[in-house]
């Protein structure tokens, strides 16, 4: 019953998926909003749920192009793996140094990681991306983000 991949798959997403939905009951709740703070989160764990026990149900039909996809070449594991340690090392320091600074290092440096070759284009995307998220964040919706070192 557990042969097929998806099935394995779905059974760790519902145990990360009934974690977060314990985890979403935690946060305190408002007593003047209708929508609130924990609404979101919870229904997303919700659907995570629901999701999941529809892929574990899916039929496991699976022929040998597929089985064959399932195969990561290595070079593409190495890739995942930088990324995902990059992704932590921009969480690490994203209060310390702040949104704009430890974004403009991240994009820069994993587009580079990932093989992108125009760095005249992948510095100015770099830079203007964080920056308009910042002020779309700050200005417009009124939503602070972690300034960090810059004087901002």
């Amino acid at each position: 019953m557990l042969k097929a991949p998806h099935r394995k798959v779905s059974l760790v997403l519902m145990a990360i998926a009934v974690y977060y939905l314990y985890l979403a009951f935690q946060l305190p709740s408002f007593m003047n909003s209708i929508i609130d703070s924990d609404t979101l989160p919870k229904v997303l764990g919700v659907l995570l749920i629901v999701l999941s026990v529809i892929l574990f149900f899916m039929p496991d039909t699976e022929t040998p192009e597929q089985k064959e996809k399932r195969n990561i070449p290595k070079n593409d594991v190495f890739m995942l793996i930088g990324t995902f340690l990059m992704i932590l090392v921009y969480i690490f320091f994203l209060e310390i140094l702040g949104f704009i600074l430890v974004s403009i290092i991240f994009i820069f440096l994993c587009s580079l990681f990932l093989g992108y070759k125009k760095h005249a284009t992948n510095a100015i995307v770099a830079v203007l991306f964080p920056v308009t998220l910042y002020l779309i964040f700050t200005q417009l919706l009124g939503i602070s983000l972690p300034s960090g070192i810059l004087p901002i």
